[in-house]
């Protein structure tokens, strides 16, 4: 049995259905009832509640870890999730951390997940640690504007990071929970090119077939919007990082490459996937 916190979020789904296609007995956890592919196992849980996580972790080989939003507030314990999964028997885990750990370990939710990091590393478990930039799927934020205004509303229109498909970071982690060579691993997932906020407005554009405009935001306006979904000091870091990237930041990774034997998908590709959500 493996278990996929997370799983109904933009890389929980895939890497679920990935798993189960590959004959794995599964366990999907989130928050609220959701579908999920036939065969898995979905259970309700908060992962501020660890005890909440016994039933799904009882008998598990393997874990997915993925933090929801609130569980990078300063008063969060992530590592007790670690310590449940232990306790419970489970040998893996594979943990869905930050680029900013490496690239900026200074900041306060870099902090706390370099912490939950070496908490993994500690356990005794095998364990695997991914660590992408960017995401492309950040862009369905602009789908409801894209729809009924035709507006693309971002800061920093012009700076951009290599976005990653967060479909190839459920490979990985597939990758990372089935296969014993990625034991101790430490993967930096982006995607094959640097896209601009401006750009991604106009791959948008360019597959619906319809004008799309990019109005930019002050970071100010940004963060008021960021801070609906996360806590202040995560968009803080995360602004941080749009607003000025270092070279860190800008690099292209080989890591999807040398996991899954193929190049990162780009953020095009996640726009065609995805381009109902903008009609």
């Amino acid at each position: 049995m493996i278990v996929v916190t997370g799983a109904t979020g933009n890389i929980g789904r895939p890497l679920t259905q990935a798993l189960a296609e590959a004959g794995e007995q599964v366990t999907a956890v989130s928050r609220r009832a959701a579908a999920v592919p036939d065969g898995v196992r979905h259970l309700v849980a908060d992962l501020a509640e660890p005890a909440g996580l016994t039933p799904a972790l009882e008998g598990a080989k393997a874990l997915f870890l993925l933090l929801s939003g609130d569980m990078h507030a300063p008063d969060a314990r992530p590592g007790d999730i670690i310590d449940a999964a232990a306790a419970q028997g489970v040998r893996r885990v594979v943990l869905l951390s930050s680029q900013g750990v490496a690239t900026r370990p200074l900041g306060p939710t870099r902090v706390a997940m370099r912490a939950l990091e070496d908490k993994v590393r500690e356990s005794g478990l095998d364990w695997a640690i991914l660590r992408p930039g960017g995401f492309a799927s950040n862009a369905f934020a602009w789908a409801e504007s894209v729809r009924t205004r035709g507006v693309v509303a971002a800061p920093f229109g012009d700076v951009g990071v290599p976005v990653v498909d967060p479909a190839d970071i459920a490979d990985v982690a597939a990758a990372c929970l089935l296969d014993d060579r990625h034991n101790g691993g430490i993967y930096a997932l982006t995607g094959p090119q640097v896209v601009t906020p401006r750009q991604q407005a106009e791959a948008i554009a360019a597959a619906l077939g319809t004008p799309v405009r990019f109005h930019e935001l002050t970071r100010d306006e940004a963060k008021a919007g960021m801070t609906r979904f996360v806590p202040a000091e995560l968009a803080d870091d995360t602004l941080d990082i749009i607003s000025a990237p270092t070279p860190a930041e800008l690099d292209i990774s080989q890591d999807i490459e040398r996991v899954l034997g193929r190049a990162p998908r780009a953020f095009g590709d996640w726009v065609a996937r995805n381009i109902a959500a903008f009609r």
